[in-house]
């Protein structure tokens, strides 16, 4: 199978070419840094496998070049990776039709064998983005409501604008606000927010 790698990290790169290097029936054609430029590789080459970043130069979307290639080219296989716990990030790779998605420093599952199981046919996923502690909580307490306040206050919004954003009034955003710091253990609502944003579960500008 013909492998495309799109990342920009120096050091995964080194590795996945490494691992793929040790399996014949898998051979790297070409390594790049942005995602942007994956779909213009797939009109110009043959490719059978995407080992595709979520974040790579230029701030291009992997997940959303995945898309994009999923869409037009419905017979390459993308496998998303990252390293980053962002809780949203399976959830749009499998609303794209990604076939597989690997986290480069928290999954218990080799590449290779997502790469073997994609190969033949298969959906690889984790069953849920890595545990981490915000505060005295743990990720997977928070409800997608309150994942989805974070991020709008990570974006700089007040808390009237969230709630016209999100069709509820402002006290109940007031509530979510006071259950976050509760449960984190906060005192400062900007400092809950850096908290998150730190830990890597929400990525600013991502929406």
């Amino acid at each position: 199978m013909r492998i495309l790698i799109v990342d920009d990290s120096r050091q995964s790169k080194f590795y996945l070419e490494n691992r793929i290097k040790e399996r014949e029936e898998y051979k790297i054609i070409a390594m790049i840094e942005d995602a942007a430029n994956a779909e213009l590789y797939c009109i110009k080459h043959s490719v059978d496998m995407i080992l595709m970043d979520v974040c790579t130069a230029n701030n291009s979307s992997g997940i959303e070049a995945a898309g994009r290639i999923r869409k037009n080219y419905p017979n390459v296989k993308v496998i998303i990776i990252t390293s980053m716990p962002e809780h949203s990030f399976i959830k749009k790779a499998r609303a794209y039709d990604c076939n597989g998605f690997w986290y480069k420093e928290y999954d218990e599952i080799d590449i290779l064998e997502v790469m073997d199981k994609v190969a033949e046919g298969n959906y690889v996923y984790p069953k849920s983005a890595p545990e981490v502690e915000i505060g005295c909580t743990k990720s997977s307490e928070f409800s997608p409501r309150e994942f989805q306040i974070v991020r709008l206050l990570a974006g700089g919004m007040s808390r009237q604008e969230i709630a016209d954003e999100l069709g509820i009034s402002s006290r109940t955003v007031r509530f979510y606000i006071d259950e976050l710091k509760a449960k984190t253990g906060h005192d400062d609502t900007m400092k809950m927010v850096a908290d998150f944003v730190e830990k890597k579960l929400i990525i600013n500008g991502l929406k």
